[in-house]
C-alpha cells in the first residue's frame, strides 16, 4: 500500500519548495492525504481488513496534528493547503 517513488516525487514537486523538500509540513500533509485516499478505497473493497483500518486512523491523526501545527504557524498557508487538497477544516 506504499506510494510509488514517482507519486511522491510528483507531490513533492507540487507542494514543496524544491524537489528535495520532503520534510516540510505541506509536503508531509499532502503525502499522508494521498495514502489516506488509497487506504479508503482499499477499505471500501475489503471491509474486514482491521489492520488497515487502524492504519487509516493513525494516518488521520498524524495529518490532523500536522494541520494543527501549520494552522498555528501560518494560517494562510493552512487555508490554501486544505483548499488545494480538498479536505475539511479540523
Amino acid at each position: 500500500m506504499a506510494l510509488e517513488k514517482a507519486e511522491i516525487a510528483k507531490i513533492v514537486k507540487e507542494f514543496g519548495e524544491n524537489e528535495h523538500d520532503t520534510g516540510s509540513t505541506k509536503v508531509q500533509v499532502a503525502i499522508i492525504t494521498k495514502r489516506i485516499q488509497e487506504l479508503t478505497t482499499h477499505l471500501k473493497a475489503n471491509i474486514h481488513d482491521y489492520s488497515s483500518k487502524r492504519a487509516l486512523f493513525v494516518l488521520v491523526g498524524q495529518r490532523r496534528g500536522l494541520l494543527s501545527y501549520l494552522d498555528n504557524k501560518d494560517h494562510a498557508a493552512y487555508l490554501e493547503l486544505i483548499k488545494k487538497l480538498g479536505i475539511r477544516k479540523y
